[in-house]
């Protein structure tokens, strides 16, 4: 069944607004379709605009578990669903007493170290089994080999996993489940039709500088909107990597841990290092800066 986090649009909008995660209408609405109709949200757009946030802030927002699957190539079922304790099923087959008949002896041996005792959990069945509720987040699933769509398939249809020594585990309470992607490869159509879908873009400016009120309160209203202001500019140039909402945040925090209530050119020099995390893009950051100073 549903988690039924939320009982409408704008409590979802509040619940997520409580963590200092703001969302339009249409994103609050996904929020709480999701919940509602227990169907996994599938979050799209540029890195650095809050997807994987998002799941974060509903688990932060509702006191549920957050469990986390970092996709990534070469990831296989071993690491994302289950896999059994090699190590210490060999230390009790070591340890096992031989005995007259070694054919039951076997049998017994077997069953025993094909036992709960001897499961690793991953992810997926970790949140398939916990018992209270549970946000699941499988984050940057584009970065999965297509094979694992089909375990994330299986697992988002039925929400049950087949483990061939133990039988088939199915949820107590259905996760809320969100995927995020960064569309460096097209997920399969059959993955889309079992999710709702979001395209995520960086804010508004307005919806940014309420996002670092709501994050930094100590800095003031005026150095929010320079902050928000610059990396706007920056996001508008052609950076290997445009400043995420996150860094936004960052920098206006360590502007105000630094003292000062503006961000002037020589500040912002100063500090680019917390925003900007790639020396190409500081050089053509600072040549605007430079430009800016001269008038040019």
């Amino acid at each position: 069944m549903p988690v039924a986090f939320f009982s409408s649009v704008e409590h979802a909008r509040e619940a997520l607004a409580s963590t200092g995660y703001l969302v339009d209408e249409e994103l609050a609405t996904v929020v709480f379709l999701g919940d509602a109709m227990g169907k996994p949200l599938l979050l799209e757009g540029p890195a650095g605009t809050g997807k994987t946030e998002l799941a974060k802030a509903v688990a932060a927002g509702t006191g549920a578990r957050m469990i986390r699957l970092q996709c990534y190539e070469g990831l296989d079922e071993a690491r994302a669903l289950y896999e059994w304790n090699y190590r210490k099923q060999l230390l009790r087959i070591q340890t096992a007493q031989p005995g007259a008949e070694q054919e039951h002896a076997w049998d017994d041996l077997h069953d025993d170290i094909f036992s709960e005792e001897f499961l690793l959990e991953r992810p997926l069945l970790a949140a398939i089994r916990h018992p209270g509720p549970v946000v699941l987040l499988i984050d940057e699933t584009d970065k999965a080999d297509v094979e694992v769509e089909g375990l994330l398939l299986e697992l988002l249809s039925d929400f049950q996993v087949s483990i061939p020594e133990l039988g088939t585990i199915t949820s107590v309470q259905r996760p809320f489940v969100v995927l995020t992607s960064n569309a460096t490869r097209d997920l399969s159509e059959a993955l889309r039709r079992r999710c709702l879908h979001a395209q995520v873009e960086y804010p508004d400016a307005a919806r940014e500088r309420a996002i670092v009120l709501s994050r930094v309160p100590q800095v003031s209203e005026e150095l929010a909107g320079q902050v928000v202001k610059a990396v706007r500019a920056m996001r508008a140039l052609d950076l290997r990597k445009p400043p995420s909402i996150a860094e936004t945040i960052d920098w206006a925090r360590a502007v105000s841990a630094l003292g000062h209530r503006e961000l002037g050119d020589a500040v912002a020099g100063q500090t680019l290092g917390v925003v900007l995390k790639n020396d190409q893009d500081k050089v053509k950051v600072r040549e605007q800066l430079r430009l800016a100073a001269t008038g040019s």
